[in-house]
């Protein structure tokens, strides 16, 4: 599958389990910047996922592929000219884009800490901050009994005047992004308790931030426990808001892409964290992709599509 975000095209090619991929390549991108302020994505940023696409049919070409599941999540997806972008992408690649709700992506990333964590860990609220939306869901079972996706991605918010890198960093201006953020997570769940869930960050915001306030890197391995406790990411909270996005850049476990959005997404956690009352989250190295792939390998690419 070729998986086209905000600041990748990742390209996974699995036989078995996704734990050991066939191929695993990466092409940067930017389309961070390549936004206007309306949310067009621009020509820039066409021509980086055409270069992208293009790459990754070649690798995979190479690799003995016969054909790739290509999807793009909420930063083509939410984009006002989104059906404009796809086709473009498709005359000058070949390549169909296909985009998932937001609701699907949470069920997906569900589907992933469930099979990463098992069934003896008892019930799950899995968290996904991404870059245009957040994604809530919870339950049980194989598959959630709640799903929700909200518009307050961290580079949604990091566009809003209180958080634009060129204002002040006034930290009522950021409490009002929280209470925004809280009580729209607390409308969601509509009454559902899930304080008593085990809680599960699935998404590079949660893992950057549990790098920042301690948890053991990367390269240690998926294995190791990590976790994310809402005491030490209040801490944080402050010292991110008075850095400009250079210093951030130089923090343990916050790439350099990801910098100017980390105080928004340190915001968002805290939000969720609270708005579902819990005290820690729990990292898991599986995401929506994984889903996915999980998903795939289970009904294959047309049923899958089909009832998606």
């Amino acid at each position: 599958m070729l998986d086209i975000g905000c600041f990748s095209a990742h390209l996974l090619v699995v036989s078995g389990s996704p734990l050991h991929p066939v191929v695993s390549h990466k092409t940067r991108l930017r389309l961070d910047r390549a936004l206007d302020p309306h949310n067009r994505l621009g020509p820039d940023g066409v021509e980086q996922v055409v270069t992208a696409v293009r790459t990754a049919r070649r690798i995979a070409e190479r690799a003995g592929v016969v054909g790739v599941v290509p999807f793009a999540t909420s930063v083509i997806r939410d984009a006002t000219n989104a059906d404009q972008v796809i086709a473009e992408i498709a005359r000058r690649t070949g390549t169909q884009l296909r985009v998932l709700p937001g609701q699907e992506e949470a069920r997906l990333a569900y589907v992933a800490a469930r099979h990463w964590f098992g069934w003896h860990v008892g019930a799950l609220l899995v968290l996904d901050v991404g870059g245009g939306t957040v994604e809530l869901a919870a339950g049980d079972d194989a598959e959630p009994s709640l799903v929700r996706s909200l518009p307050f991605g961290a580079r949604t918010l990091t566009r809003r005047p209180a958080l634009d890198r060129t204002a002040p960093r006034d930290h009522r201006g950021l409490a009002r992004e929280q209470v925004l953020v809280h009580d729209q997570v607390v409308a969601a769940l509509d009454g559902t308790s899930v304080a008593d869930h085990r809680a599960v960050g699935c998404s590079k915001v949660f893992q950057q931030l549990a790098r920042l306030a301690g948890a053991r890197p990367q390269h240690d391995g998926p294995f190791v426990p990590r976790f994310l406790r809402l005491t030490d990411l209040r801490a944080w909270i402050p010292r991110l808001a008075r850095m400009p996005a250079p210093r951030r850049a130089r923090l343990p476990g916050i790439s350099p892409h990801r910098a100017e959005q980390s105080l928004a997404g340190a915001l968002v956690a805290e939000a969720l964290m609270v708005a579902t009352g819990q005290d820690e989250v729990r990292i898991c190295p599986w995401s929506t992709r994984e889903g996915l792939l999980l998903t795939l390998s289970w009904a294959g690419d047309d049923e899958y599509c089909r009832v998606a």
